[in-house]
């Protein structure tokens, strides 16, 4: 009895996986298989051997996926350009050449351009092969782990790996990472390939120096002595104040390397330098005002005694008006701090003294700003009709003008593409600045004739 072939076909070509479901009868014919390993090359293992030893579909499996070569017969594993096709697919694919193709400069170069890792399935001779081995790192640079140890002390091959990725220092002999030209390029290329260096190159002014220069948080894998050089370390934290964390204790009570830290403290990620700073300096009121000028959280590393300084903290809140939370219970407390602070953020007015959020010109101050600093506010004055006004009224406030201001742009836009469609055909409509509709046709355009009047 004769199996429909059409259903079978339509399944395998939505699904190549579908063959293994398919009838002995329809697992036998080559135009299902070739429909499934079209779709899927791992339907190939479905196939019967006949099929699996036909070089027609191991070549359209092997193209949509290198892996199929698994199922291939050992034939075909032995067939050049069916191993060809399965490499540049998938360098991994080498694993199921024959061992003789493994020993194909060719096939193996195809195979480690396409994935450097597939060196580890070349022949003994082809993982000694000095070329094949450089345009290998050269493609992945981490493929040096798996080269033998001869190649991981060739100069040249680490240098074509380094060059590539810094980080591939970490597969080199031990001699070539303390080759200073070897692990210059590297640091050169990626500071943190520091870490893979000899002892002795940390301690190298020069290669710590290049290092930094491309990261600064390389700081972290130099010698003691280099870390309490001046030099290198302001080096680092004119690159990332952060890497001040890795200087040492002296240079960190150093007020030109501290100040230099600060100064590149503008980011989310260097708020935290000052924290790295010596006691003494964090009660150096030029140096926290540095710091909280360039970034606001920084005042929460100042001095006890600073965080009471009003100059220096009215400077941080009117940057950061949340910040008023590291400010001391006097300033808490002193309205033009707390006004500064809740104009620039409006919940600000949680950090205000007990007094001042029952103040209605601090809380008025406040609310204007963002609606739901009236939280904050004292009980008497959340029950004040004026600001509950304030507060729920979104063109009276800074956020709520904003969304109100947006939702007005919104319509706008709206009225602009109306004007487009009423002008580009008589039956087109035309939608007013709530967005209705109002008109069409040639009403439309003379609708649109008076509202470009009155814009």
């Amino acid at each position: 009895m004769l199996v429909p072939k059409s259903p079978m076909l339509a399944a395998v070509s939505q699904s190549g996986l579908a063959l293994k479901y398919a009838s002995q009868e329809l697992q036998n014919d080559k135009e299902v298989v070739l429909a499934a390993v079209r779709e899927n090359g791992f339907a190939l293992g479905d196939a019967p051997e006949e099929l699996k030893n036909d070089k027609e579909v191991v070549l359209a499996a092997v193209q949509k996926d290198g892996y199929a070569l698994e199922y291939a017969s050992e034939e075909l594993k032995n067939d050049k350009e069916v191993a060809f096709a399965a490499v540049q697919g998938n360098g991994f694919a080498l694993n199921y050449v024959s061992d003789a193709l493994k020993a194909d400069k060719e096939v193996v170069l195809a195979a480690v351009l396409q994935t450097g890792f597939a060196l580890r399935y070349a022949s003994n001779a082809l993982r000694n092969d000095k070329e094949l081995v450089i345009a290998t790192v050269q493609k992945n640079s981490h493929a040096l782990d798996v080269v033998n140890e001869k190649l991981k002390n060739d100069k040249d091959v680490v240098l074509a790996a380094v060059w590539k990725n810094g980080d591939a220092l970490n597969y080199a002999s031990v001699a070539l990472k303390g080759d200073k030209l070897v692990v210059l390029a590297a640091v050169q290329k990626e500071g943190n390939a520091l870490k893979y260096a000899s002892e002795e190159l940390k301690a190298d002014k020069k290669v710590v120096l290049a290092a930094v220069k491309q990261n600064p948080f390389a700081l972290f894998y130099a010698s003691d002595g280099l870390k309490a050089d001046k030099e290198v370390v302001l080096a680092a934290v004119q690159k990332s104040g952060c890497a001040l964390e890795y200087a040492s204790e002296e240079l960190k009570a150093d007020k030109e390397v501290v100040l230099a830290a600060v100064w590149k403290n503008s980011y989310a990620l260097n708020s935290h330098t000052l924290a790295y700073a010596s006691k003494e300096l964090k009660n150096d009121k030029g140096v926290v005002l540095a710091a909280v000028r360039q970034n606001g959280l920084a005042l929460a590393y100042a001095s006890k005694e600073l965080k009471g300084d009003k100059e220096l903290v009215l400077a941080t809140v009117q940057k950061r008006g949340e910040k008023l939370n590291y400010a001391s219970d006097a300033l808490r407390g002193d309205k033009e701090v707390v006004l500064a602070a809740v104009r620039q953020n409006g919940l600000a007015l949680a950090y205000a003294s007990k007094e001042l959020q029952n103040d209605k010109e601090a809380v008025l101050a406040a609310v204007k700003k963002n609606s739901l600093a009236l939280t904050h506010a004292s009980e008497d004055l959340k029950a004040d009709a004026l600001l509950r006004r304030l507060a729920t009224d979104p063109k009276l406030t800074t956020r709520g003008r904003r969304n109100w201001y947006i939702l007005k742009l919104k319509r706008r836009l709206r009225t602009a593409l109306a004007i487009w469609c009423a002008t580009s055909a008589d039956d087109e409509a035309y939608f007013d600045a709530d967005g209705n509709a109002v008109m069409a046709g040639r009403g439309a355009r003379a609708a649109v004739r008076t509202y470009k009047e009155e814009m």
